[in-house]
């Protein structure tokens, strides 16, 4: 069934010819056109004979070479033969042979022959090799978090403490006093050792807490969460100085809480780290521009509710049903559904719970949980789960993740997260229930699920919310509302679909499983399942036999043919196949003999109809396999080094924009609307514009594809394919997926998951799925963790399976996939039972194969053995037959040169197709074991090169090629192996028609068949020559120390060992330093066999143990290739003028940097050269004064070049990234650069190890590692084990082609023992001394419990150790240690130098924290010279002295001696030659005292630092340097633990003594007093109402602290009753404090708590507050307002209260910024800030102070008092007497009472005195009244 073609426009007409040449195999026409001549002749001729020579049968199926196996999967073989599936790859010859005509080769499109090779349909797909499942296995994470500090916290005068938190982990800071901006710098980290996927959901969790203690959990300030993954998914793995804005989850209204500035990295095992480099933070208080969020996510994030509708749920299935249910029912005597199911939601650290609905096995409870989160979220995934309620504990049925990423797009035209509704399907543990499920983790979501568990229709919206609306539910509590029911047909129409599957072959069946008769079981979802009962949803059943269907299918009966028809529903479904007892293959296998009749499933199920989804899914997919496969032959093409891989990359391009058209024309024409969601709506929309861009561009750049910019195109097509296969992930499900189980006496065994995408039918071909009807071989796997380790990496079973997914009433295609040559067997036949599909399938062609296997070689396989090596063979397997190899002992890299017959192979089909399609060949590679079974090694599968009976056997197709196959052992690559697959038909005439089998005879290897001449490489006599220099640091064998090793070289089959080493502890290098020998090696260098490295110690008695052992895989570095003359500008007559001082790589006009240690100098980094000092230079300051400034050269000192050098890397990294952003070009971003020009001070900083930048030092001198014992079996064996590294060979090799050519032989020149290693220094022991500064550790994992480390250095190298233990640094994970240690050594028996540290402990041993390893005699032998790094400057004296003994000008001699370099010639003018180079220099010098004279050591230096330039000897030399190396803890291996920065210098003992160690020490903190005077305050916030006068009045007072020093905080007297809001004060506070210039920090050493041993030193930022407050006698003092100066950089104060104003604090980067520290006196008014009721920022007053600074010796010579008081007192303050006011002034004070204050209360007062005066008046005269009346007097 051929795709349908496309239209004849798109193609040239040569394509049009290609196309219909399509129905002969490619080989043919290859073979046709290479025949045919000129250039419009191939074409017609390829056109004739095509369609003369066509059979009548189209020929189907090309081969598709595994891309899993070969190494960088699959290419095109070399003989362009070989018919094949993707776009060949033309090699130069072919394409200049057919295109005589001229036509530049360039512009020849690949697409001629990418039409030809790709759209020929294919029987068979590719099976996947990675037999291991990924997920689900635990793996080391760290996660470590720094907390800096807090900005802008809301509320008044708080003490903040903050809390990390991770999952259930908790972790505080250390409490701040009142201060709304606390500076922390605290480290944190966090241990785990769980799967990926269960670290990546953890939620971290940031929060600020207000005044916690010991009694009260304290009120929460606010909150930032964010899960792990997205930590994880960053660049570096990390945020670097970031802010993270706190909100408030009880109250979504409330906006912004304040920031936290933090760290956080996550590092699983093996990442290494990049940090930015740790130094003084300046840039980053622009909160906005940095804050802790991943790119593309906006500033502003909204509030938004979440809303997860859920319906119901089907297909759940049975529980507890055995035991319980017969328990149940014979007490209560009813049978009920014994499942309670409920759904729980989990969302970014929240949970949500539906109802539980009782005993019920479809669930509905159409519900919805609402979130209420942050958009976007910062977690990315939302966990669904249906569990099962319980009293004793709930167990989960099925879990489901949503993945926000799909379901959303944050683009210009993007849309919000929305989903459904649909159906989700969730897979997990077997259906069947134990009481102990040992696979429960599969139903939460860990591990790929073996089975299906249960459907559940879902919706989820998103709704932005306005906080701004009055009505709003301020809480992010959790709610669960009801919500309507859904309609049923809501999700689609239901359709009848049917499953039909047949076995062609059930090989490799595991001999554990036993002989019972073994059986298959398929099912699609809770269909097919017969073994454990499946509740069936009811509510399908009425569907199916309902009336409305019943219109629908006599429609359909009526206009389709007899196939379609069926006997409306009587058709049961067949999910298992027929139990058969397995038979014999080998020692490990067993088969089931289906032989000629092949048993078949059938399954109908209903399920909505989305088939559109999951076309366009397929569409893409399709796209991207394309792509992938055509990506991974360009590289093929680079790798092998073909000619014209760029040609190749177009062939991808285009197909890819043709891929992309083809998308956008099928994708959008489906007209059933039924069921279709926002979602589908919004993804086809997004999916189209994608599509379309990518089209686009993949036109441009194939426009652009040269032969120079092919790699990176490749990068940008990569990203491409990344692109497309998110693209193609569906969320919302449609059909489950399919199962297949392998039943052993009905006991489960082994299983395969088949995406019902993959074999789902369309007639359009592009939708179809990539397997479906095609023969495609899956291997069964054991479920759940059985599988992880070697367990699961031997195959439980082999099939060869068909498959095919569609709606029943398509079904007429079912069969068209098959081999054909079948006749179909089907149940006993009823009335319409002919329309049902078979039961089984007679095949009645089979076809007899030879199939030939030329093992040649394998290479770097795995170590199997405790030895380090093993004893391979490999075992291959083709449809029912297995054949070995011969063990080969003791090796990584065997050679078996060895040809496997299997003869009378039987395949049943066509002929024709077994051509173009033949089965897969699995070899498996073992190692023998003396006792036991062998061990598997690894896996890899090949496909044969067929020829038919009346082919003949020549080229291009035969021989076939040897061809590299990637070997893998679970998911990791193990090896590869060298080999070729023919399967050659036996035609009538039996095997004499066959080619003979025609090895060299010569080899006597009995039966053993050797590969045959013409496929065995074509070899050639090689000369390898071997460098022995040394052993080093060899590990006791068997408890025995190496005494006496030997090194074995051995290379296909030839050797030579080293002399013996006589006494390896007293000198472990070899006597004799180079031995050669001859072999025959292969003219391919990309076949060239491995060269093993063994060490042996020979013991007493002539016994040999192995110490250990090394493959080098790949010889192509040590191929010796004759310097090309004419490159590199070798030429003698011209000279070159080289300007000797090239532009700084950053400009530094802008860059200030801080270069001083105790003066306040600054010192532009670019000084011109007559400037040298910088006496008197002017800076510009900012606020636009010039101010004087004086650079001593004596104050500067080794932490100044530091300090600026840091600044420099900084500013180059930056510019690097931004060009790197610019140009998207791949150069190192981490090359510091030499400082700018020629400045005085700089040394480069490397951010890594020194080694990385100069490739090891393994210039000429090789490191071998030697392994012994067996591989490690852990996730990672592609890192080397430590515990196997037994040691180190030293040496190298070189090889070359003999006899020589002449130029080579003059180039050996003069030693001819030494052959091709001249110029190499003799290797008697040395002494050395070696120098180690230290200067300081960042990052250090925590030891103690508190957190914190004491940390302390000690250093080993052989056997002098140093510990530098009495100077351990108490309580500090950033340690400055500024040390410099001295060693002695001897090399070569001390080359190993560790430099580790520990953490001091009172009591019990020292904890080792990490440690670093460094190879000293690899750079001190190095032609880079990194024995001491060259300063960039030479002076005499000085904090930049020179400290190598040698000096430039000698350096630079010795360097031309030794390179055979004419030079130098120093000439007049400062200029120097060096071979045929000239630079110009500086040739003065100063000395101590001022004088300068001539010298050329100027001169010298600047050639050396441009040493790389020299023709021939030239190299980069190292520079002045401080590295930065990774420490490492043996017990958590892989995992950065800290890092330390140090360098070493080594000077030989026989040379001049250095001069003494450079001083590092950490600079001391310099002694400052700051003094403070308050004087007045004004418009202060009045509190307080008087009692006697009623007045606004408040108590004012000020109080004031240096940051961190709230223990010596210091307050005023209290200006009581001001009524206007103003203070006079005159009171003076007096701080003394220790500050660090370079770092702007204050030093404060405290102990940390009573029961602390010693002080821990604190930096932190110099800040200055100021409060004020109002007193009160008896209730707390209530707090007025703060300001906090930095005093660094802060608002210069206003002149007059009246220009004090809020914009000073607002509009800060606008106003003029002083530091007290240049300026040491300011006066002014500051404004006292708070916040009110709606957390504005207001003015609650202001202060005039008065701020001086002075240095401690100022301090002691004028002192001054605190308060008012001697020496210096401050005079009273004039303040209006208004505290006794009403004694002075009754009157006034009595009118204020009476008038204003309690006018009311008076009133009222008098008019009861009225009242009860009148009252009173009454009463008494009453009686006498009365008694007048009654008497009438």
């Amino acid at each position: 069934m051929e795709s349908p073609p496309r239209d004849s426009e798109e193609y040239s007409s040569a394509e049009k010819v290609a196309l219909g040449a399509l129905k002969l195999s490619t080989g043919r026409i290859f073979t046709i056109l290479q025949r045919a001549s000129s250039l419009s002749a191939p074409w017609t001729a390829a056109k004739n004979t095509a369609l003369s020579t066509s059979r009548g049968k189209l020929l189907r199926g090309e081969t598709k070479v595994l891309a899993a196996m070969k190494k960088g999967k699959s290419k095109a073989p070399k003989d362009k033969g070989q018919s094949h599936d993707e776009p060949a790859v033309l090699e130069t010859e072919d394409l200049d042979r057919r295109f005589a005509g001229g036509r530049d080769p360039d512009t020849i499109s690949l697409a001629s022959v990418t039409a030809v090779t790709t759209n020929v349909s294919n029987k068979r797909s590719k099976p996947d090799i990675k037999m291991e499942p990924g997920a689900g296995r635990p793996m080391d994470f760290q996660v470590s978090v720094t907390v800096i500090e807090a900005r802008q916290l809301v509320g008044l005068n708080m003490d903040p403490v903050v809390c990390v938190e991770i999952g259930d982990d908790k972790k505080y800071t250390s409490m701040k006093e009142s201060t709304n901006c606390p500076y922390y710098n605290e480290y944190f980290v966090f241990d785990f050792h769980v799967p990926p996927d269960l670290m990546f959901d953890k939620i971290l969790k940031v929060s600020v807490i207000h005044s916690k203690n010991l009694l009260r959990s304290g009120t929460l300030v606010g909150t930032f969460k964010m899960d792990v993954g997205t930590v994880y998914s960053q660049p570096e793995h990390n945020f670097y100085h970031k802010w993270a804005i706190l909100l408030d989850p009880e109250d979504i209204t409330a906006g912004c809480k304040g920031y936290v500035k933090c760290d956080v990295a996550v590092v699983a095992k093996g990442d290494n780290i990049k940090t930015p480099h740790k130094s003084t933070e300046t840039d980053e208080d622009d909160i906005e521009g940095n804050l802790l969020l991943p790119e593309g996510v906006p500033m502003e994030r909204q509030w938004a509710r979440y809303y997860v509708k859920i319906y119901r749920a089907e297909g759940l299935p049975k529980m507890n049903a055995s035991l319980m249910a017969n328990v149940k029912k014979a007490i209560i005597g009813e049978n009920k559904d014994l499942l309670d199911p409920y759904v729980q939601v989990l969302f970014a650290g929240q949970k949500g719970k539906t109802t539980v609905q009782k005993s019920n096995y479809e669930p509905i409870w159409n519900e919805q949980v609402v979130f209420t989160e942050m958009f976007p979220p910062l977690c990315k995934r939302m966990k669904v789960q249906i569990r099962d309620s319980d009293k004793v504990n709930d167990v989960a049925i099925g879990t489901h993740f949503i993945d926000l990423r799909n379901i959303a797009n944050d683009g210009d035209k993007g849309f919000l997260p929305t989903l459904g509704p649909a159906w989700v399907n969730m897979y997990g543990s077997t259906r069947n229930f134990s009481l102990m499920d040992e696979y429960q983790d599969l139903n939460e979501g860990l591990g790929e699920g073996v089975s299906f568990r249960a459907r559940l229709l879902i919706s989820l919206a998103v709704e932005i919310l306005d906080t701004g609306s009055p009505d709003i539910v301020t809480s992010t509590e959790v709610q669960v509302e009801g919500v309507p029911k859904i309609a049923e047909n809501a999700t689609g129409k239901v359709e009848e679909f049917l499953l039909f599957g047949s076995f062609l072959e059930a090989t490799m069946l595991d001999r554990k499983i036993g002989d019972k008769p073994i059986n298959f079981e398929v099912t699609i979802g809770y269909y097919g399942n017969e073994l454990d009962g499946v509740i069936k949803p009811k509510s399908r059943n009425k569907k199916k036999r309902g009336g409305d269907s019943d219109e629908e299918e006599t429609d359909l009966i009526q206009g389709s043919s007899d196939e379609e028809m069926e006997d409306n529903g009587d058709l049961v479904s067949v999910a298992t196949t027929p139990p058969m007892k397995p038979l014999i293959t080998d020692r490990n296998y067993f088969h089931l003999p289906y032989f000629e009749r092949k048993p078949c499933i059938y399954i109908r199920s209903w399920w909505q109809d989305q088939r559109r989804r999951l076309y366009n899914s397929n569409i893409i997919d399709n796209i991207a396999d394309k792509l992938e496969e055509g990506l991974n032959d360009v590289q093929e093409v680079i790798k092998t080094e073909k000619a014209y891989p760029e040609r190749r990359l177009r062939g991808v391009l285009e197909e890819l924009s043709i891929g992309c058209s083809m998308f956008l024309n099928l994708a959008n024409k489906d007209q059933n609307q039924a069921g279709k969601t926002k979602l589908d709506r919004e993804r086809l929309k997004f999916c189209m514009r994608e599509l379309e861009t990518m089209g686009q561009q993949a036109k441009t750049i194939r426009s652009q594809v040269k032969k120079n910019t092919v790699k990176d195109k490749i990068k940008l097509v990569q990203n491409f394919l990344q692109k497309l296969r998110f693209l193609a992930v569906e969320p919302q499900h449609s059909v489950p997926d399919i199962y297949i189980w392998m039943l052993s006496n009905n006991k489960r065994i082994a299983y395969a998951q088949v995406p019902s995408k993959d074999i789902l039918y369309s007639p359009v071909e592009e939708e179809k799925g990539k397997d479906c009807a095609k023969v495609k071989t899956i291997f069964l796997k054991l479920p759940g963790k059985k599988s992880f380790g070697p367990a699961g990496w031997t195959v439980q079973a082999k099939t060869e399976m068909y498959l095919w997914l569609g709606l029943s009433r398509q079904r007429r295609d079912f069969l068209s996939g098959l081999p054909n040559g079948f006749e179909e067997a089907k149940v006993s036949t009823g009335p319409g039972m002919q329309a049902a599909p078979p039961i089984s399938l007679i095949y009645t062609m089979k076809q007899v194969f030879q199939l030939r296997v030329h093992m040649y070689q394998a290479r770097s396989l795995f170590a199997a053995d405790s030895s380090g090596l093993s004893d391979p063979f490999a075992r291959v397997f083709f449809s029912t037959h297995s054949q070995v190899t011969e063990v080969l002992n003791e090796t990584l890299c065997p050679t078996w040169d060895q040809l496997l017959v299997f003869d009378n192979v039987e395949l049943y089909g066509e002929a024709c197709e077994l051509r173009d399609d033949p089965p897969i060949i699995v070899i498996e590679i073992y190692d023998q074991d003396a006792v036991g079974k062998a061990e598997f090694m690894g896996r890899t599968f090949a496909k044969p090169i067929t020829k038919m009976s009346d082919e003949y056997y020549g080229p291009p197709r035969f021989p076939p090629q040897l061809e590299y196959y990637q070997i893998y052992r679970g998911n990791c690559t193990a090896g590869e192996m060298l080999a070729a697959f023919e399967l050659l038909q036996i035609g009538p005439g039996g095997k004499t028609e066959l080619p003979p089998i025609d090895g060299p005879t010569e080899l006597d290897r009995g039966p053993i068949l050797p590969v045959p001449m013409g496929i065995r490489p074509v070899l050639s006599k090689y000369r390898i020559e071997v460098l022995f220099w040394g052993l080093r640091d060899l590990k006791r064998v068997n408890l025995a120390q190496v005494d006496r090793p030997r090194v074995d070289i051995e290379c296909a089959g030839k050797g030579v060992q080293s002399a013996l080493i006589q006494n390896y502890k007293k000198n472990p290098n070899f006597g004799t330093l180079v031995k050669w020998f001859e072999v025959d090696l292969p003219e391919n260098e990309l076949l060239h066999p491995p060269l093993n490295i063994r060490v042996v110690d020979c013991r007493a008695f002539g016994r040999y143990t192995l110490v250990g052992s090394n493959a080098v895989s790949t010889l192509r570095r040590f191929i010796y290739r004759p310097t090309d003359k004419h490159a590199n500008n070798y030429s003698h007559n011209e000279e070159i003028i080289c300007n000797a001082e090239p532009e700084p790589p950053v400009k530094k006009m802008e860059t200030v940097v801080k270069l001083d240690s105790a003066s306040d100098a600054v010192i532009k980094v670019d000084m011109p050269d007559d400037d040298k000092t910088g006496k008197g230079k002017k800076k510009k300051g900012k606020g636009g004064e010039v101010e004087e400034e004086e650079v001593d050269e004596s104050m500067l000192d080794w932490w100044s070049k530091y300090f600026a050098s840091i600044e420099t890397l900084k500013e180059v990294l930056k510019a690097q990234e931004a060009a790197l952003a610019e140009a998207e070009r791949d150069e190192d971003a981490d090359q510091p650069t030499e400082g700018g020009g020629n400045n005085t001070t700089m040394i480069t900083v490397y951010n890594r190890e020194l080694d990385h930048e100069f490739d090891g030092f393994e210039d000429w001198l090789h490191s071998f590692n030697l392994y012994r014992g067996k591989g490690g079996d852990d996730d990672d064996q592609n890192m080397p084990d430590e515990d196997r590294l037994v040691g180190k060979f030293k040496g190298s090799m070189c090889i070359y082609k003999v006899p020589m050519s002449d130029e080579m032989s003059r180039e050996t020149g003069a030693d001819s023992n030494m052959g091709m290693f001249q110029n190499i220094p003799q290797n008697n022991p040395l002494n050395i001394l070696i120098r180690v500064y230290v200067v300081r550790a960042t990052d250090l994992h925590p030891a103690d419990i508190n957190g914190k480390a004491d940390p302390y250095v000690a250093i080993k190298l052989g056997k002098s150790e140093i510990k530098d233990k009495e100077n351990y640094i108490s309580k500090q994970l950033n340690p400055v240690f500024g040390k410099s240690f001295d060693i002695e050594a001897t090399f070569p028996m001390d080359s190993t130098l560790t430099v580790s540290i520990y953490d001091w402990d009172l009591v019990g041993t020292d904890d080792l924290i990490g440690e670093t390893k460094i190879d000293l005699e690899n750079r001190y032998y190095s032609k880079h010279r990194a024995t001491c790094g060259l300063a960039s400057t030479y002076s005499l004296y000085g904090y930049n002295v020179w400290r190598d003994p040698m000096k430039p000008t000698q350096i630079l001699s010795k360097l031309c001696k030794d390179g055979k370099l004419d030079g130098p010639h120093f000439g007049p003018g400062g200029r120097v030659k060096v071979a045929n180079r000239v630079y110009f220099g500086p040739t003065e010098i100063e000395d101590e005292n001022g004088l300068k004279k001539q010298s050329d050591e100027h001169l010298a230096l600047t050639v050396l630092k441009h040493w790389e330039d020299m023709p021939r000897a030239g190299c980069k030399l190292v520079p002045e340097h401080v590295e930065t190396r990774p420490l490492l803890n043996p017990d958590k291996p892989g995992i950065e633990q800290g890092r330390i920065e140090m360098w070493v210098d080594m000077f030989p003992k026989e040379m001049a003594a250095p001069g003494p160690a450079l001083d590092i020490s950490p600079r001391k903190p310099k002694k400052f007093e700051l003094r403070v005077i308050i004087w007045n305050t004004d418009e202060v916030v009045l509190e307080d109402d008087d009692i006697f006068t009623g007045e606004k009045s408040s108590d004012i007072f000020v109080r004031g602290w240096l940051k961190g020093q709230q223990e010596d905080k210091q307050d005023t007297d209290v200006h009581y009753h001001s009524l206007t809001g103003e203070g006079n004060f005159n009171w003076r506070y007096v701080y003394p404090f220790d500050y660090l210039m370079a770092e702007e920090k204050i030093v404060i050493s405290k102990k940390e708590s009573m029961f602390a041993w010693d002080e821990t030193e604190y930096k932190i930022p110099p800040r200055l507050n100021i409060q004020v407050w109002d007193a009160d006698h008896f209730s707390a003092d209530d707090f007025l307002g703060a300001i906090e100066l930095d005093l660094n950089r802060f608002v210069r104060g206003a002149k007059t209260a009246k220009q004090c104003t809020l914009d000073m604090v607002e509009n800060e980067q606008d106003m003029p910024m002083v530091s007290i520290f240049k300026q040491k006196r300011i006066k002014g008014w500051w404004p006292f800030l708070a916040r009110d009721e709606n957390d504005e920022i207001e003015i609650t007053g202001k202060v005039e102070a008065e701020l001086h600074l002075v240095s401690g010796e100022e301090a002691e010579k004028s002192p001054v008092g605190e308060g008012r008081n001697e020496p210096e007192p401050m005079e009273k303050p004039n303040r209006p007497d208004i505290a006794m006011l009403w004694f002075l002034m009754p009157l006034k004070a009595i009118r204020h009472l009476v008038c204003n204050q309690y006018k009311w209360l008076v009133i009222k007062i008098v008019i009861a005195l009225l009242l009860l005066a009148m009252l009173g008046l009454f009463l008494y005269s009453m009686p006498g009244y009365m008694v007048k009346k009654m008497l009438g007097v």
